[in-house]
C-alpha cells in the first residue's frame, strides 16, 4: 500500500525545483522520496540544518541601500545615532568581520 503526501509550497519553489530536478535526471516526487529515505538512512536530516550568520545587507538592492541611508540621516539629524567605533565592535561581532 502507498500513502499520499501533500505539500504546498510557493509557485516559484515550485517551478525552480521541478526545472532543477529534470536537470539531474529526475523529477520533484522521487527526490522527495529520496530525501525522506536518506533521513530514515541517517536516522535525522540527511544535510547540516544551521542558522546563517549572513550579512543581512548583502540580500539587499541598491535603491534599498539608499532607503536605508536616508532614513539612518533623517535619525542622526534626530540625535538618534551611535559611535562610528561601537558600531564598527558591533559589526564585526555580530557578523564575525
Amino acid at each position: 500500500m502507498a500513502s499520499t503526501i501533500q505539500v504546498r509550497v510557493d509557485d516559484d519553489l515550485k517551478t525552480k525545483s521541478d526545472a532543477l530536478f529534470k536537470e539531474l535526471g529526475t523529477d520533484t516526487t522521487t527526490a522527495i522520496r529520496m530525501f525522506l529515505t536518506q533521513a530514515l538512512a541517517v536516522n535525522g536530516f540527511p544535510f547540516e540544518i544551521k542558522r546563517a550568520n549572513a550579512n543581512p545587507y548583502g540580500a539587499l538592492t541598491e535603491h534599498e541601500i539608499l532607503e536605508k541611508l536616508k532614513k539612518s540621516h533623517k535619525h542622526a539629524e534626530q540625535g538618534m545615532y551611535k559611535d562610528a567605533i561601537e558600531v564598527s565592535r558591533d559589526m564585526r561581532a555580530k557578523y564575525g568581520l
